[in-house]
């Protein structure tokens, strides 16, 4: 459960059109996009490792994935942000592999072990379809950056059979800005976390290189796509806009008041952010001394004061740190 913080929604309701991919499959743009994507694994650099590997011709990167789709669930999620999950719930798709290699990770089976099934370009295109029919608000990506070219070869599929709900880019935040380009006018929602303030703990946790400068720089990059303000439906359901997710962690380990007054002051006090205290101790963190436990009550208010400190105005905190009214 989660309440919001902040005086207001800080919502706009905006007249909901077409998802942008429509106009540009109209276009042929979506499949220029899609060729010039897939031209990228046979030196892979779609995300800020550049491994450099052929993933054309079957080699793995440190997402150790190939070409093709790999997807480990697919299904409506009713537990994400009010403004994504709605009434009847997000299309979720979740993509096996990852580009990092957290040491806590929740879904570690799926992220780092793999587990899921090599789907076609087409099959993909046909989950889309089918999460829409059973009623999804959105398509929701989840961690989809290694799998981008088949994510853009799998829309013009989908359009001509009436996809029109808008993506969610669901992120670790990981990102490259010239790959974030080719998503422009493609993704109507936002969804990266911004998971560290510190470049040492983000390559000792979670296995990233130069996380907080590609992490910044993606987040300016996806404000300047879609901007700060969240464009709503009648139904209060997110078709456009940029939400930051930050998961705070024990010991003050992701640096949540450096990373909420960064967002403040770098894009916007009005960008909506998620403040979760949804961690636990997980696959290689269950014996940490530090990792090993939750965060406490009194680390999780730390982070909430920090926010109001920073300025953000609108977003969410979990509904356990909460009073009974639900405010925080």
């Amino acid at each position: 459960m989660e309440a919001s913080l902040g005086q207001g929604s800080g919502q706009v309701r905006g007249d909901v059109a077409e998802p942008g991919y429509v106009t540009l499959y109209r276009a042929g743009e979506l499949q220029r996009r899609a060729s010039v994507a897939w031209a990228m694994l046979a030196r892979c650099e779609l995300c800020p490792h550049r491994c450099g590997v052929n993933r054309l011709a079957g080699e793995r990167g440190i997402c150790g994935m190939g070409d093709q789709p790999k997807v480990s669930s697919w299904n409506l999620h009713a537990w994400e942000e009010p403004p994504i999950s709605g009434s009847r719930g997000s299309g979720t798709i979740f993509f096996s592999g990852c580009t990092g290699r957290c040491r806590f990770c929740q879904n570690y089976p799926i992220s780092q072990l793999g587990y899921g099934d090599v789907v076609s370009v087409a099959r993909l295109a046909g989950m889309m379809l089918e999460l829409q029919r059973r009623g999804a608000h959105n398509i929701n990506l989840v961690t989809p950056t290694h799998f981008m070219p088949a994510i853009l070869s799998a829309l013009p599929h989908a359009v001509r059979q009436g996809l029109r709900l808008p993506l969610v880019y669901n992120t670790s935040g990981y990102e490259r800005v010239e790959m974030l380009r080719l998503l422009e006018g493609v993704v109507e929602v936002w969804l990266p976390d911004a998971k560290y303030a510190s470049d040492e703990t983000a390559r000792r946790l979670s296995g990233f290189g130069d996380y907080v400068r590609h992490n910044r720089a993606a987040l300016h990059e996806m404000y300047r796509q879609v901007g700060s303000a969240l464009v709503l439906d009648d139904q209060g359901l997110a078709w456009r806009g940029l939400i930051v997710r930050h998961m705070v962690l024990p010991d003050g380990l992701a640096g949540s008041a450096a990373v909420l007054s960064w967002i403040a002051r770098e894009l916007s006090a009005q960008i909506h952010v998620s403040l979760m205290d949804q961690y636990f101790p997980a696959h290689r963190a269950v014996a940490d001394p530090i990792l090993g436990r939750k965060v406490t009550p009194e680390e999780y208010q730390a982070a909430l004061e920090a926010f109001d400190a920073s300025g953000l105005e609108f977003g969410w905190c979990q509904q356990t740190a909460c009073d009974e009214e639900g405010s925080c």
